[in-house]
């Protein structure tokens, strides 16, 4: 996945942001498939389990079998065509999640050869802040930074001001109608 450029500055955020929220005490689940992400977490510490590739939409078994103490989820629910269902099914009572933002100037990421690596969701933020409220979870903490690439023209300008992606430590709430 990452054979052209490595996202050193989006790990960085999020690996600063997970260790403001999370102890390497805690057990993590995270979503998705083992990734680089993943070996970073592991390699600071963290005791991590990761999904085994199935598709979140339909299968929650990982989520309800879990015993983890938070939920990760890094660039994930953008895939999910329901992410809603999956972020009530989670038994953790933390979650950290990052999105990547919606940028008017730039459309949704599909890939033409992996079914897989395609956005059906590009959120803004209010939105993914919505969507994580109804699904019973209170946002006690958010951050956003610009992901700037090295060409020139108009959309590498524009992605070194705006924020491309949005990350949040949120837990669940007692009451599980999300309101």
């Amino acid at each position: 996945m990452y054979e052209k450029t490595y996202p050193s500055k989006r790990f960085q955020h999020t690996l600063d942001f997970l260790k403001k929220h999370v102890t390497p005490e805690e057990t993590i689940l995270d979503l998705g498939v083992a990734n680089p992400f993943s070996k970073i977490m592991k390699e600071e510490g963290y005791s991590v389990e990761n999904t085994k590739g199935e598709d979140l939409d339909i299968d929650y078994s990982s989520l309800v079998s879990s015993n983890a103490d938070v939920v990760t989820a890094f660039e994930i629910f953008e895939h999910l065509l329901a992410p809603f269902n999956p972020l009530r099914e989670i038994k953790a009572n933390k979650l950290v999640a990052s999105i990547p933002l919606k940028l008017w100037f730039s459309p949704a990421y599909r890939s033409k050869t992996d079914p897989w690596d395609r956005h059906y969701h590009e959120f803004e933020d209010w939105q993914f802040d919505w969507l994580l409220e109804k699904a019973g979870w209170e946002i006690k903490d958010r951050a956003k930074w610009t992901n700037p690439v090295k060409k020139i023209g108009l959309r590498p300008l524009l992605r070194s001001f705006t924020p491309r992606y949005y990350i949040v430590y949120a837990e669940k709430k007692t009451d599980k109608l999300g309101f």
